[in-house]
């Protein structure tokens, strides 16, 4: 296994060397500390006591290629420091780390690295972009994480990938049919072929097809919620009015936990491409534009919680006053004074009696490069007419044969953006099939073999196709709220700026301190930025609501319950 070509083309801000003015302003926050020559610092699996900068000696850092076998990816001298995006959020490493001769170094735990970001801003940016920039070699080389092994194109193999490629985790997947390392690893673990896939984590636990909240704790990715924290604001979804509405209220000193029940992005973090947002004139992939939001929240101290899915939403009393207490789907409790609903919107499932049978393997509701691997080369077919519908046909028709795109009303004109139509009037590989829809799938088992539609005429088709994309719309993702007392309108949206009174916030629900931005509120324009810029203007709404109840903002208290 050969390390990532961002290794190479970006060596010197992967792994700057620091100054000695440098050192000595990073010195502030951290505390002494020595390693013997042959100590294992860190092992891959386990939480970092922090950022380690080295001031004398050399630390090795090593991943793991498989068979007990490792891969150097630096040797760090002194001026240098260890660590990626792990250490920023006090998650296990996703490396090993070994001092090769004795080291003299100095520990930054990760609530004091949030605070060199902050007060030591130009230092803090070249530690920040060193710590992306080699998540994202670890993510290009494939050798750190869990390893997934399982039948290539099952539903769950698909499904674990899928959620640990959208939280931005490194791992590898091993065919279970063909790779003889995971054959070794069945073997070894003695795992019924019936059980997979398999997770093997980085501490060296096997999990049997778990669940992504399962596998998430499993590798460190979400930890349990103190219920005995008062946070400022509970912000309920990570797409990006949720962690737009984190960064701009964690940068302004309250305290901020967010909740999504499956990996942060949302829908906008399935798009391949968006190149009408703001600021990116080439575009940016959803996924990398979501993860630089994710990283950015991290960095002023929110506390992500993912997944992990919001319940119930009740009120509370403390000696303080009254509070809102969510109940998770996993039966935690989060406490906070105001509350941010950003859950956005559910994919909407196509009306056709077995769609459920090749969910996960055949169907699919985004088009990531996973995706585009497996139906390399075929006929795909996909559903909708928006701009998210347009965004996945060209990129799909980069890696496909033919992609038919079926689209219920005339045309693509009044749903989907004009860059996007002449896109895909430039690619001969994309059919247009106007006033057609989809009347019937075949196949066996999870696996699809045709597709059938029938267009407004009357005229109906097949087509031998094993792969269906549905972008048809969403649902708002607001049964949760059920027995709040918060007002939706007609097709369940949440109603806000409907009472009346100055003090009042045109994002705040029927309910006060609870506020809606972003696709799951009624009447919102589903754009990524008008989503970032609702983020943004609900949190002056939130400072208005703490002030008004009489709450000082700050760090997450202790609960004193009466």
């Amino acid at each position: 296994m050969s390390l990532s070509a961002t290794y190479v083309t970006r060596h010197d801000q992967m792994f700057p060397t620091l100054s000695s003015d440098d050192i000595a302003r990073m010195r502030r926050f951290g505390m002494a500390a020595t390693f013997a020559a042959g100590e294992r610092i860190v092992r891959a699996g386990d939480v970092a006591p922090g950022l380690i900068v080295i001031v004398s000696g050399k630390v090795e850092i090593t991943q793991d290629v498989g068979g007990d076998r490792h891969e150097t990816i630096i040797v760090h001298g002194p001026g240098s420091f260890a660590g990626e995006l792990a250490q920023l959020s006090e998650r296990p490493s996703l490396v090993t780390t070994k001092a090769i001769e004795p080291v003299d170094a100095f520990v930054i735990p990760s609530r004091r690295l949030r605070d060199l970001m902050v007060q030591e801003a130009s230092l803090g940016e070249r530690v920040m972009r060193a710590l992306i920039l080699r998540r994202v070699g670890l993510l290009e080389s494939g050798g750190s994480g869990p390893i997934i092994v399982g039948h290539q194109g099952s539903g769950d193999l698909l499904r674990l990938q899928g959620f640990l490629t959208r939280s931005g985790h490194p791992h590898r997947v091993l065919d279970a049919d063909t790779d003889p390392c995971a054959k070794t690893l069945v073997e070894r673990f003695q795992v019924d072929p019936h059980h997979l896939p398999i997770v093997l984590c980085p501490d060296g636990k096997i999990l049997l097809n778990p669940g992504d909240r399962e596998l998430a704790r499993c590798i460190g990715l979400v930890k349990p919620i103190d219920n005995s924290k008062l946070y400022d604001v509970a912000i309920i979804g990570a797409g990006p009015a949720g962690l737009a509405a984190a960064v701009y209220a964690a940068s302004e000193g309250l305290s901020v936990i967010v909740l999504d029940c499956r990996a942060f992005g949302g829908q906008a973090g399935a798009s391949a491409r968006i190149e009408n947002y703001l600021g990116f004139p080439t575009g940016i992939s959803g996924m990398a534009l979501m993860a630089r939001a994710y990283n950015q929240a991290q960095k002023f101290g929110v506390e992500m919680v993912i997944p992990n899915e919001a319940g119930h939403l009740g009120v509370a009393a403390d000696v303080a006053g009254k509070h809102y207490h969510l109940r998770t789907s996993s039966d935690e409790i989060v406490n906070a004074r105001a509350v941010i609903v950003a859950s956005g919107a559910r994919y909407r499932r196509l009306d056709v009696a077995n769609l459920a049978q090749f969910e996960g393997t055949s169907v699919h509701y985004w088009a990531s490069p996973i995706e585009a691997r497996l139906c390399g080369g075929q006929e795909v077919a996909l559903v909708g007419a928006g701009n998210s519908a347009g965004q996945a046909a060209v990129f799909l028709a980069g890696h496909v044969k033919t992609v038919w795109l079926l689209v219920r009303g005339a045309g693509l004109e009044s749903s989907m953006s004009r860059y996007l139509i002449e896109r895909i009037e430039a690619q001969p590989n994309i059919k247009v099939l106007p006033e057609t829809t989809v009347i019937a799938l075949d196949g066996q088992g999870e696996n699809l073999e045709s597709v059938r539609w029938r267009s407004r005429q009357g005229e109906e088709g097949t087509c031998p196709i094993r792969h269906l994309f549905l972008f048809i719309g969403a649902d708002p993702n607001t049964d949760w709220l059920a027995g709040s007392d918060i007002a939706l309108d007609e097709k369940g949206f949440i109603r806000t700026g409907i009472t009346a009174g100055p003090e009042r916030h045109l994002l705040e629900t029927s309910r006060s301190g609870i506020f809606a931005i972003g696709d799951v509120r009624s009447g919102s324009v589903k754009r990524v930025a008008a989503a970032v810029g609702e983020g943004a203007q609900v949190v002056a709404a939130l400072h208005a609501y703490l002030a008004r109840e009489g709450q000082a903002p700050g760090v997450s208290q202790t609960m004193r319950m009466t």
